[in-house]
Order: C-alpha cells, then structure tokens, then sequence
C-alpha cells in the first residue's frame, strides 16, 4: 500500500513531508506527496489573526483528508488548532528539534531597533524585552522573509530555528533560550495528520516518538485550557515534564507565568485552568484590541 502524503508547498513544508517519506521508506512504506494550497498560502498580505489564525494552514489538509483525496498530511505541529475535526487523529509525533525562536540580524544585535514578525506572541516578548523596539508585519515564507531582511526592510527578523535547520539554512544570528522567550506550543515538532484507519495509523505510528508526544500533549492541554487561538501573545513549552506557561498583554508590559513539573494530561489541563483565571484579562483584552469577538475564540 501507497501512502498519499498531503503537504503545502512552501520549502518548508516539502522539507518536512520528505523527511516523513524517507522514514517510511526506511521501513518499507512507498509513499507519494500531493501538494495543496492552503488559505494560509494564498493570502499573505495581511496578518495571521486578521483571516483566521493558525487554523489557516491546516484547514484545506484536512478536508482533502476526510474526503479521501489524501490519507494523511505532514504539518508543523504548532500550526494546528487546538479543536480538531472529527475523524482525524494524530497518528505521530516525530522527535522534535529545536523549540527555540531565532533572531537573524545584518547589523550588531545591540543596533538592532526594527525587527519583522507576524506573531503576536514574539512581538509581545520583545516589546517586554525591549519597549523601544520597532516591531512590523512580515509574513511570507523563509525566502521571502530572508529577502526582505537583506533588503533593508527590517534590521532583524524572528523565525523558527527549527525550520532553517530543516531548510539546511545557515544565517548570522542569535538563539532566543526558550526559557526566557517561551515559544508557541509545538513550536519545533512535525505531526502526521491521517483519517482514523486503523491500518493506516499503525504503519503511520512507527514513526511516533513518545517522549515528545507526551510533552507536545501536555502543551496542548494547556493550550486549550486557555484558548484564544494565535490571537493572544501565549507561550507554552514543556521539556521531559517541565512546563512553562506564560500569557502576555499585546504591549509585553504585563505577563501571567507559571512554571511548574506535571505528570499527567489532566494535571496539565488543570495548570492551564489556573492559568487562565490569572489571565483572564489579558485574553480578553489583547482580542477587543484585535478586533475578534468572544464568539471567534473559546
């Protein structure tokens, strides 16, 4: 049996879906990639949350899933929502790389005052960071984004270290310690999306690496304890059962954390909990200032 693997076409979306292929060839899985385009993609010029979030990436996946054109899809974790369709299962985590953000810059990182991100989360951490730092829109892929970088449009730019290890990209920068700016839950871990097909998903599980599915699990119950998507500034990192958690307002200037060693999925969900009482209000706050309505957010 063929696997038919969807995937968006970005590098590095085919990076990643060619990593999968070669995983599975290894075991003696053929498979083949299908490239859709997705909402993400096509529409670029405004910012994530203004056309629906992280769910923009996944949603055309999906639907080519559940109406048999494919039998699965490669995603970055971090860029699927938290409530998924019925009728789908993550059927592996692979070992995840690095969860870190990294900043590349093209003058000295002291000089550094306009820096280019689409992330409400980034940009809140380094408004906390630095109040005076200019920080503008970028969206676009790892190409577009290095382009506009070189041009002069930004003095640096934020993106995964993750993907420019996968791209096999070697840029002047600095690692950001995910400690300090905590990134987005998933951030650095590749997820195989199939149809619940028992067949399927067990040649697809060889390919699951436990200890990261449990840690990537964990963030997500945190995650959607707390809701409100990729609009509010979150970050959520778990590493062999050590979670940080933290919601900022859009500014950085006010910050909810919490830190602290779970065992358990429902240990995790009520951390979230917790956390969201104490954030209730910056949640609240960063949507009213970005326009969506409690209906849009859980």
């Amino acid at each position: 049996m063929s696997i038919t693997i969807g995937t968006r076409g970005s590098k590095l979306a085919l990076a990643q879906t060619e990593t999968v292929m070669k995983k599975l060839a290894a075991l003696g899985i053929p498979s083949e990639k299908q490239i859709i385009s997705t909402q993400g993609d096509t529409t670029t010029g405004v910012p994530l949350h203004a056309i629906g979030g992280q769910g923009v990436f996944v949603r055309a996946l999906d639907d080519a899933i559940l109406a048999g054109e494919i039998d699965c899809a490669v995603h970055s974790m971090k860029d699927i929502p938290a409530f998924r369709p019925h009728g789908l299962f993550t059927a592996a985590v692979l070992k995840r790389d690095s969860p870190a953000d990294y900043i590349a810059h093209t003058i000295p990182l002291g000089k550094v005052k306009v820096i280019g991100t689409s992330s409400t989360r980034r940009t809140a951490q380094l408004l906390r960071h630095d109040p005076d730092l200019m920080v503008k829109d970028l969206r676009g892929n790892v190409d577009t984004r290095l382009r506009k970088l070189n041009e002069g449009e930004y003095d640096a730019i934020i993106l995964a270290e993750a993907g420019l290890t996968r791209l096999g990209i070697r840029i002047p920068g600095d690692r950001f310690p995910p400690e300090k700016f905590v990134p987005s839950p998933n951030q650095g871990t590749i997820a195989v999306v199939s149809r619940s097909d028992p067949s399927l998903m067990e040649m697809l599980s060889a390919l699951d690496h436990p200890q990261t599915r449990n840690d990537v699990l964990i963030e997500r119950a945190v995650m959607e304890q707390l809701g409100g998507g990729c609009y509010t500034p979150l970050g959520i990192y778990c590493r062999a059962g050590h979670l940080i958690a933290e919601v900022l307002s859009l500014d950085g200037a006010r910050t909810e954390r919490i830190e602290v060693d779970v065992k358990t999925i429902e240990e995790a969900r009520e951390k979230g909990r917790l956390l969201k009482g104490k954030a209730q209000d910056l949640i609240d706050e960063a949507c009213r200032q970005l326009g969506i309505s409690k209906e849009e957010y859980p």
